[in-house]
């Protein structure tokens, strides 16, 4: 069937352009949960902070460099020194901007002190820590 009359051709043509569109529009990559996240930062930082292991095979290039530039301060911890205990709260994820983030508590012989951990959402790569937040500037 051949369509001639100019409406039918103008529709097709609109239809047809909705149909590409919606494929590249809603196309995003897979992406893993605020669970995951939250498993994921729980045992990153483990009860006393991350492991050698962690810090090289599970951050980001851009987050190891900003970190080699504070050698006198964790910033991993956003602190001097290792706490006596961590926990970690709540996990909110921006699926469009493909970043997920919590809050992490330091628990110390003083006051206890938080900061936010950033994590990378796209599940065709390993979860690694994208970025940390002190609140501070330093």
């Amino acid at each position: 069937m051949l369509i001639t009359s100019r409406p039918a051709v103008t529709a097709a043509g609109c239809v047809l352009g909705l149909l590409l569109c919606a494929g590249t529009a809603t196309a995003q990559p897979p992406q893993y949960s605020a669970d995951q996240v939250r498993s994921f930062l729980t045992e990153f930082y483990g009860k006393h902070g991350p492991s050698q292991h962690d810090r090289e095979h599970h951050v980001t290039a851009e987050l190891k460099k900003k970190a080699a530039a504070t050698p006198d301060y964790d910033l991993l911890l956003c602190a001097q020194n290792k706490p006596a205990g961590i926990g970690i709260g709540a996990v909110t994820t921006a699926q469009s901007a493909g970043v997920g983030w919590a809050t992490v508590t330091t628990r110390w012989s003083g006051p206890a002190q938080q900061f936010t951990a950033y994590v990378g959402l796209d599940a065709r790569e390993p979860l690694k820590l994208y970025d940390i937040d002190c609140g501070v500037e330093r």
